[in-house]
């Protein structure tokens, strides 16, 4: 017996019935819900009833009834919440759902009809313990949208579809979650709007994945719940469909989850929702509680340490935070300080909470600009508030602000000058003067706070003020869960050092700073040893050859493709270092410092088109010096235009693709398509971390981060990683890890190509070159299971050479035979998928290459399928078929042919939709068949020519049956109504003269144009009802026997209707 959707969708039941939730079939929910109505209404379909409704009403109403009796809530009162709630339109999705989901994680003030009674707040869900609520488990519902769709499973709660399922099979291997997803937010969001109004998040499953998220996420941004109470590490595979369940279908935490962890802000251009990830909200729990147990008076003050790796979503889980501490009845209504290191921070960290005020349950969200403001705000203040602002502000001036013990301050990377409560002494002429690190003027201006601390790199330090680890994520957690990606570490000092013996001198300094750096009291000799370790760093020959290096290496990256953006980070260590190898780059590329508009104009969005300057390609970004020299103090600029870059690097398509930078930037600077980072500075263990982690953020067709090393921190970044990684193993790879994966996959590739001949590809003409890709592509496709496994070491071997283009390790020799392999996957890909792979995974020279000698074989075709210029192909021109049947690879010839087939078939469902669905399945069919051929079969020519004539005879009869309108001497849409009514008198076997139906499909055709003038005619139930007496009269008074008259409705119905969305 195979594992199947069906069995997957009955264990989720199975385990949803665990948590004590009621399990219902939609088809019973459906008849309870048309009992005493015809079923006319309903509209039987397949054996499904589907109806237009997604809320299951008498739940709700038995709900509100319920909880609300003893405020003696009315049935006109429940109606009207009901109504309220059915009227949010499905047009406008996002703003519906945000509607909806402040009603329900808040809750809404209810108007009474006798205006003398008090108002009721209704929560539309049972919070309190009681939970008094009404869960139902929902499998196959039938809902009639614009088309009929029946999501795979839904969990309502009082009524309210909260969450829907959606399964794919888990033992086919090309069927994927991904296709779960895009059934979605594809199909169902088309179709079926109305269910996704009162959606909360979504679940996609195939047994052995499982994950959830936000219905207007990308897929990227759904991710597993791999942890729950009593399972002290997080699982993977089908034990994570369990954690799923248990983690976020516990009821007490789904309710949670509901009221306090799904953020969508106050306003959101690009159609924000976050749903919580399980680190967010485990630590936002445990961090509540233990500020319970910390609080002054009774506590010490010292909420806790929250330790998540960098990159983990640290932001949100403080927004979380600062949302349950201002709702809780237990702080009443508490002031929340945020505090940030640094500026770039407080900006970040400001934009996002002053977009939560809704969120967060309270307007007076502010970033402060200065001290004086802060005590002015905090003053006569005896609850609420959230205040932004940065340690800085705290600075000699220990007057106090506020002694009130309901104040939360949450400090943002607490591992910094937060920490600093040391006293320093200075001798001036005056006498002596003692100083405090900016941490003792906070705690003095805040004695009776309560302290929580959030930081990507706890040192001991920040225990000693925040108190000891609540919780914490660390960078293998993150890279298994797929929150951030992994990293890759390239060593290229011996390259750019000129003698041994001073690479020895750097590492021996290297390790001195970083040990004596992270000592606060030995300050004095770090800065000593620095300086010596510059004049190593600052040699201007090593500088040259850095230079040299980094250009090499960058532009070997971007042409490869081994990026996504060509955004790259170089770290320097001091201000000189950085400003001389900037001018050693532009030497090298002058052009590099030319101003010059964006690349990919036609990719920009309007916004960008707007705010995008004409920049440089390579930037400084520092500080300027009292005594910078006048070129520098110009490049450097003010700190409004250093804001600016920050804004300009941002943006992917900018032409401002390289930082140089000493100390800016190095944290809580998110660029996630940034995927390089350049280290020529000595860091510290904990910043380190921080660094590096500027590449580990996720984005699109970014598979990992990469970290190029000139300096030698190898060391102590496996160090860092032992420490940050709680003694696990190091989460970085090595770029040789990269080059053995290489070449390993060369080595299969070379078995498999062991008995052809490839060297015209290498060594021949252009048109010799292309006719070996293609005499290769056909080679790989003798049987499906030789040409999946060429797909799958290819793509293996590109993900591993994008990391390591740049190696010597592999030969020109071996870079060319992986072009050649890349551009036959490349042909193969293009005939299956009917998709032109992204240019920058092909190396340029082949397609160039190809492009020039696209005259040859045909093969023009499968570069043009699938791009615009495609429409203007006439797929059925005598032009067309000459040029296929020049095509004399069998495999390329059939493969294409299945292509243009789809193609074509696509758009005659458009027009037709019996006849288009016909020919769908006889493709199928014809394909299956293909695709199950023996090995046996692979070299005898007349089963291949089979199949090609069987897919060429199912071409002309398409042909013949496009023009086949024109026999019959009526119009395109009269033949689709023909084709219904034929099909029916097949399927019910009666008869009925051909020029009677032709007569009767004009009828049809000109009662469906009445009734269709109206824009909104498939919406509206009268015009409906009005459309279907017309054709049931209609068919009566031509004697079309009277089968099932609710099918030839159904048929016509849809027919028009898609009609109509194509070509009306």
């Amino acid at each position: 017996m195979k594992f199947t959707e069906s069995q997957l969708e009955q264990a989720f039941i199975h385990l949803l019935q665990q948590e004590e939730m009621q399990h219902v079939l939609g088809n019973d929910l459906r008849k309870a819900e048309v009992k005493g109505n015809t079923v006319e209404e309903s509209r039987a379909n397949y054996g499904y009833i589907a109806t237009e409704k997604v809320l299951i009403e008498e739940d709700l109403r038995a709900f509100l009834s319920t909880q609300y009796h003893t405020e003696g809530i009315t049935v006109s009162e429940i109606e009207g919440i009901i109504r309220e709630l059915e009227q949010l339109p499905a047009s406008d999705l996002y703003e519906s759902n945000k509607v909806f989901m402040k009603k329900l994680s808040d809750g809404f003030l209810l108007k009474r009809e006798d205006r003398t009674q008090k108002d009721i707040f209704i929560q539309l869900i049972d919070y309190s313990e009681a939970d008094q609520n009404i869960y139902k488990v929902v499998n196959q519902l039938a809902i009639k949208g614009y088309e009929m769709r029946i999501p795979d499973l839904i969990l309502y709660v009082n009524g309210l579809p909260l969450v829907v399922f959606e399964f794919k099979t888990a033992i086919q291997e090309e069927t994927t979650i991904y296709d779960a997803y895009k059934q979605l937010t594809v199909r169902y969001q088309r179709d079926i709007p109305e269910l996704f109004k009162y959606n909360a998040f979504c679940v996609i499953s195939d047994g052995v994945n499982t994950k959830a998220g936000s219905f207007f996420a990308k897929y990227d941004f759904f991710y597993a719940w791999r942890k729950t109470e009593g399972i002290p590490n997080e699982v993977d595979g089908i034990d994570a469909l369990f954690t799923m369940i248990q983690g976020m279908f516990h009821r007490e935490r789904f309710r949670k989850i509901i009221q306090n962890f799904i953020f969508l802000p106050d306003s959101s251009k690009k159609n924000e929702k976050i749903v919580c990830r399980y680190p967010q909200y485990y630590a936002t729990i445990k961090l509540f509680e233990n500020i319970k147990i910390h609080q002054k008076p009774e506590g010490d003050g010292k909420g806790g340490t929250y330790f998540g790796t960098t990159g983990c979503g640290k932001s949100y889980t403080m927004l979380f935070l600062a949302r349950m501490l201002m709702k809780s009845t237990y702080f009443k209504s508490p002031t929340i300080v945020l505090i940030t290191d640094r500026t770039d921070l407080d900006d970040q960290l400001s934009g996002q909470f002053t977009s939560a005020k809704g969120f967060i349950g309270d307007e007076t969200v502010i970033s402060v600009e200065s001290r004086v403001q802060l005590r002015e705000l905090l003053q006569g203040r005896n609850s609420g508030g959230v205040f932004l602002t940065t340690i800085h502000k705290f600075t000699e001036d220990t007057q106090l602000l506020t002694d009130r013990s309901n104040v939360i301050c949450i400090s943002d990377e607490a591992h910094r000058s937060q920490t600093n409560l040391n006293q320093k002494i200075t001798y001036t002429e005056n006498g002596v003067k003692k100083t405090f690190g900016f941490a003792k003027y906070l705690h003095d201006s805040l004695p009776n706070a309560t302290y929580v601390g959030f930081t990507g790199t706890p040192i001991d330090a920040t225990i000693d003020v925040f108190g000891e680890v609540v919780d914490a994520y660390t960078m293998r957690e993150s890279v298994a869960d797929e929150i951030t990606v992994p990293l890759v570490y390239e060593g290229r000092a011996a390259k750019v050092m000129l003698h041994s013996e001073k690479l020895r001198e750097i590492e021996n300094y290297y390790e001195q700073c970083a040990e004596e750096g992270s000592n606060e009291n030995q300050i004095e000799e770090s800065k000593k040893a620095m300086s010596q370790m510059n004049v190593i760093l600052g040699d201007p020959s090593r500088l040259k050859a850095v230079a040299e290096d980094f250009v090499k290496h960058y532009e070997k990256r971007v042409e490869e493709g081994s990026t996504v953006a060509g955004k790259a980070m170089f770290v320097c260590s001091s201000r000189e270092i950085a400003y001389e190898l900037y001018k050693n780059i532009l030497v090298i590329k002058p052009d590099w410092g030319d101003k010059k508009e964006a690349e990919n104009k036609e990719l920009l969005s309007e916004k960008e088109k707007r705010e995008l300057w004409s920049i440089e390609k390579i930037k400084m970004v520092m500080t300027r010096g009292k005594d910078d020299v006048k070129e520098l103090y110009d490049l450097l600029g003010t700190k409004d235009y250093r804001k600016e870059l920050d804004r300009q690097f941002k943006f992917e398509h900018s032409n401002f693709k390289i930082a140089i930078v000493v100390d800016m930037w190095l944290t809580g600077f998110d660029v996630p398509f940034l995927d390089t980072i350049y280290i020529d500075k000595p860091i510290q263990r904990h910043n380190l971390i921080q660094t590096i982690s500027r590449v580990n953020r996720k984005f699109e067709g970014k598979e990992k981060g990469l970290v190029v090393d000139y300096i030698g921190i190898k060391k102590q970044m496996n160090l860092a990683l032992a420490q940050y990684n709680q003694g696990n193993e190091t989460n970085i790879e090595e770029i040789e890890h990269s080059v053995v994966v290489v070449k390993n996959q060369l080595d299969l590739l070379h078995r498999i190509f062991h008995t052809f001949n490839s060297d015209l590809y290498y060594h021949g003409t252009p048109i010799e070159q292309l006719q070996t890709l293609n005499r290769a592509a056909e080679f790989v496709q003798q049987t499906k299971e030789l040409e999946n496994r060429f797909m799958n070491i290819v793509k293996r071997l590109k993900l591993a050479f994008d990391i390591c283009s740049g190696s010597e390790s592999i030969s020109e020799t071996e870079k060319d035979e992986i072009h050649f392999y890349l551009a036959v996957r490349s042909i193969i890909y293009k005939l299956t998928k009917g998709t032109a792979p992204d240019a920058s995974q092909m190396n340029e020279k082949v397609k160039a290459m190809i492009q020039e000698a696209i005259e040859s074989e045909g093969v023009e075709e499968i570069f043009k399928l699938g791009e615009d210029d495609a429409n203007e192909i006439d797929l059925f021109s005598d032009d067309y078929l000459a040029k296929l049947d020049k095509i004399k690879l069998p495999h390329t010839k059939f493969k294409l042919l299945q292509k243009v087939l789809k193609q074509a078939i696509d758009k005659m469902k458009q027009i037709n939709k019996v006849a288009g669905v016909d020919f769908s399945k006889r493709l199928e069919a014809i394909v299956q068949k293909y695709n199950e051929r023996k090995e046996g079969d692979v070299l005898r020519s007349e089963v291949l020519e089979d199949f090609t004539n069987e897919i060429i005879e199912l071409y002309y009869a398409l042909k013949k049956e496009n023009d086949s309108f024109q026999e019959l001497g009526i119009d395109i849409e009269e033949k689709a109504f023909y084709d219904i009514l034929k099909m029916l008198t097949l399927k019910y076997d009666f008869a009925y003269a051909d020029e009677k139906l032709i007569a009767l499909a004009k009828k049809v055709k000109l009662v469906v144009d009445d009734k269709t003038k109206y824009t909104d005619w498939s919406k509206r139930d009268d015009i409906k009802a009005e459309l279907k007496v017309d054709l049931i009269i209609l068919l009566a008074e031509n004697d079309y026997p009277p089968i099932d008259r609710d099918e030839v409705y159904k048929e016509i119905f849809e027919q028009a209707e898609n009609f109509k969305k194509y070509r009306g």
